[in-house]
C-alpha cells in the first residue's frame, strides 16, 4: 500500500456492504477456545493484525490454532486450561485486546511468560490489572514498574476470592479478567470501582463467554460473582464489526446517500451499532432489518452526545460533525486518550487541519464546522483515524490520508472495500 492516499469525492451512494468480522468478538472468542475443553470452529472470523498476533500468541504458547482466511474461519483446539508451552516471550505489536486478554488468561495457568509489543504499547496502561490479578493470588508485573508493558507473568494459577478494579480506564482490563477467572481455584467476586467505561463491551465479554459454557447475570455491572467453571469448545459465528461499519453509515451520512450493512441489527451482540442513533439524532434515516441496518443521509443538524458506551465511534461522528448546521459536543471519552494514541488530542488537531473549529476538553471535544479545506492528515499509526478521516473525504476534495496502510491493525481491506463502494 502507498504511503498516502487521496480520497476521491463521489456523490450520494446507494450500496450495501458486509464488512468483516468483529475484532472485538474474535479475540474473546479466541481466548474462551483456547482454554476450552475440546475443539472449537470460530466463523466470520477477522483475519487482522490484531486477531493474528492472538493467533500467533496461542500458537507459540503451543496450542492447535488455524486459520483458514479465505473462509474467515479459525479452528481451535483447547487446552483445558494446562497450557502446552509454560515458558514464553510474545510480542503482540499494539494490540490492547491481545495484551491485556492473554495477561489475565496466562496469570491462571503456569508457567513462565513475558508479553511485550511496540514503543506505543509500552505507553498504554496495564497497572489496574496486574493489582486485580494481584488480589486474585496471581503473579503478574510490570518489567519496568512502571504500570505499563512489557509484562512479565509468573504463573502458578489464580486463587480467587474478592478483587477491586476501577472502571474508567479500560473496560478491557474486566473482561480480560471475566474471561480468566473461571480458572481460580475458587469462586471470584469482582467489584468495579466508580463508572465503567465502554459497558456495552463487558456485556460482549459475559456472551462470548456464554456460548462456551460459562454463564452470569450481567446485572448493573458493577458487581460479578463468578464461579469455579470450564468453557467447553463449540461452533461459533462472529459478527460483522459494527465499529468497521460506522465508517460506511458514515459515508452514508455526509454524502447524503444510503448504505446497507449487512450481518448487523439492532439488538446485536456489540453496543456500537448505537451508533446509528447518534446519525439519527442528526437527521439521517435509520432502517433496522432482521439481518441489516440501513442509513440514508440528509440535511445534518449538530448534537451533543455522551459516547462513552461507543468510545470506538466517537472519531467517526467527530468527522460528520463537519458537515452538520451547528456545532456537535462528544462527552465521556476521557479514557479514549489512552488508546493507539491520544484519540481526543490527535483528533482535534486533525480537524484543525480541515478548517474546523474546535474546543478539546479533558473527556471530549466540540467541533464547529467552517468552510473545510484540502489537508493532509495524519494517522497517529492509528486504524481509526485513517478510516475516520476517510469518510470526509468522499464529500470534500483534497484529503489525504498518510500511512493508510494502520488499518491493517482490524480492517486490511478497507480502502479497497471504500474504493468498490464509492465507484
Amino acid at each position: 500500500m502507498p504511503d498516502q492516499i487521496e480520497i476521491i469525492p463521489t456523490g450520494p451512494l446507494n450500496t450495501s456492504i458486509r464488512p468483516p468480522g468483529s475484532k472485538s468478538i474474535t479475540n474473546r472468542a479466541l481466548i474462551c477456545a483456547g482454554l476450552a475443553a475440546g475443539k472449537s470452529r470460530l466463523t466470520g472470523a477477522l483475519d487482522s493484525e490484531d486477531t493474528g498476533v492472538m493467533v500467533a500468541a496461542l500458537q507459540t504458547l503451543g496450542l492447535d490454532v488455524t486459520h483458514d482466511q479465505s473462509n474467515s474461519i479459525i479452528h481451535v483446539t483447547g487446552c483445558g486450561g494446562v497450557l502446552p508451552n509454560d515458558r514464553a516471550d510474545l510480542n503482540i505489536e499494539n494490540s490492547g485486546t491481545t495484551i491485556r486478554f492473554l495477561t489475565a488468561m496466562l496469570a491462571a495457568c503456569r508457567g513462565q511468560f513475558r508479553i511485550d509489543g511496540i514503543a506505543r504499547m509500552r505507553e498504554r496502561p496495564i497497572g489496574d490489572l496486574l493489582a486485580a490479578l494481584e488480589q486474585l493470588g496471581g503473579a503478574a508485573k510490570s518489567e519496568l514498574s512502571n504500570g505499563c508493558p512489557p509484562v512479565v507473568i509468573e504463573a502458578n494459577g489464580l486463587r480467587g476470592g474478592t478483587a477491586k478494579i476501577r472502571g474508567n480506564i479500560s473496560s478491557q482490563f474486566l473482561s480480560g479478567l471475566l474471561m480468566a477467572v473461571p480458572y481460580s481455584e475458587e469462586a471470584v467476586v469482582i467489584d468495579v470501582e466508580g463508572e465503567l467505561v465502554s459497558k456495552p463491551y463487558v456485556t460482549m465479554t459475559l456472551g462470548v463467554m456464554s456460548a462456551f459454557g460459562v454463564a452470569m447475570e450481567a446485572g448493573k455491572l458493577e458487581r460479578f460473582i463468578i464461579p469455579k467453571a470450564r468453557y467447553e469448545g463449540c461452533s461459533y459465528d462472529i459478527e460483522p464489526d459494527a465499529s468497521a461499519a460506522s465508517y460506511f453509515w458514515g459515508a452514508a451520512a455526509v454524502t447524503g446517500g444510503l448504505v446497507r450493512v449487512e450481518g448487523l441489527h439492532r439488538n446485536a451482540l456489540q453496543g456500537d451499532v448505537a451508533f446509528c442513533e447518534c446519525l439519527a439524532q442528526m437527521g439521517c434515516k435509520v432502517i433496522y432489518g432482521d439481518n441489516h441496518i440501513t442509513v440514508e443521509g440528509n440535511t445534518l443538524r449538530g448534537i451533543t452526545v455522551d459516547m462513552n458506551a461507543i468510545s470506538d465511534t466517537a472519531q467517526t461522528l467527530a468527522v460528520v460533525a463537519l458537515f452538520a448546521d451547528g456545532p456537535t459536543t462528544i462527552t465521556g471519552v476521557a479514557h479514549i486518550r489512552h488508546k493507539e494514541t491520544d484519540r481526543v488530542g490527535d483528533l482535534a488537531r486533525e480537524l484543525r487541519k480541515l478548517g474546523a473549529v474546535v474546543e478539546e476538553f479533558d473527556d471530549g471535544l466540540t467541533i464547529t464546522p467552517q468552510s473545510l479545506r484540502p489537508a493532509t492528515l495524519d494517522t497517529y499509526n492509528d486504524h481509526r483515524m485513517a478510516m475516520s478521516f476517510a469518510v470526509a473525504g468522499l464529500r470534500s476534495p483534497g484529503i489525504v490520508i498518510n500511512d493508510p496502510s494502520c488499518t491493517r491493525k482490524t480492517y486490511p481491506n478497507f480502502f479497497e472495500d471504500l474504493r468498490r463502494i464509492s465507484s
